[in-house]
């Protein structure tokens, strides 16, 4: 990649069931990934809404993507000149929702990626209360001439999501994620994460919650498979910046 490709940044933080609360979070850290220079700003899924264990509250907090959480996020892209990638609760039918990504700049949602491979593993449920996006959609846009492509959390584990986004031209590799704690979830999380990078030639680029629920562990890998950037397991909201280069 050249050496004008941008900065990017993942923050790290735990989304409540307060939407209010999860956007001025969300502005405290875009604002300071900005000001050290970042271009592309990752935040974990479900940045926009969260409540455990999930119930009805998802539908009852669900937004459209031109809601009120995009919209702030328009709004902190247009006064930082970034682009922020970040989880959200979509709207759907019949009382679910969807478990949605948008990347947004200053002139809207730029891409949108709903998660293909809901979360029905080690005693949970996500298929309950969420619908599944399209099976094989890619989500990709381009920001100083590198190409991003999203993908969420679950989907880590099927290496036919990211083929098809480096298939549509991904230099890097958004996971915004919710990564359940748990017997060797850490080791699971972070040797994915790094297969994904060293099978594909890319740079990934992953946001989580911290502990206790989530396992933390942000961190920016690089195609040789290497951390360039991280955090720890249980901080509640650092960010790390590296250089796509």
């Amino acid at each position: 990649m050249s050496a004008s490709a941008p900065l990017v940044a993942v923050c790290q933080f735990a989304p409540t069931d307060s939407r209010g609360s999860n956007i001025r979070r969300v502005t405290e850290l875009v604002t300071e990934a900005a000001a050290r220079g970042a271009r592309v700003i990752v935040l974990p899924e479900y940045a926009s809404f969260f409540t455990d264990p999930m119930d009805d509250s998802l539908a009852a907090n669900a937004e459209t993507l031109d809601g009120p959480f995009a919209q702030a996020l328009r709004r902190l892209a247009a006064e930082h000149d970034v682009v922020v990638v970040a989880g959200l609760i979509e709207q759907a039918d019949a009382g679910r929702v969807r478990n949605t990504l948008v990347a947004v700049s200053d002139a809207g949602v730029q891409a949108m990626y709903r998660k293909q491979h809901l979360y029905d593993a080690f005693g949970q449920t996500e298929s309950a209360w969420i619908e599944a996006g399209e099976a094989g959609q890619t989500s990709v846009f381009d920001v100083d001439g590198i190409r991003f492509g999203m993908m969420t959390c679950y989907d880590l584990r099927f290496p036919e999501v990211a083929r098809t986004l480096v298939d549509a031209g991904a230099d890097a590799l958004i996971v915004p994620a919710e990564w359940v704690r748990g017997a060797l979830k850490e080791h699971h999380w972070n040797t994915l994460l790094t297969a994904r990078a060293i099978e594909n030639t890319t740079y990934v680029i992953a946001a989580d919650h911290p502990a206790p629920i989530g396992v933390g562990l942000s961190q920016v890998i690089d195609p040789q498979g290497v951390v360039v950037a991280g955090v720890s397991a249980g901080r509640a909201s650092p960010w790390h910046p590296s250089i796509l280069s």
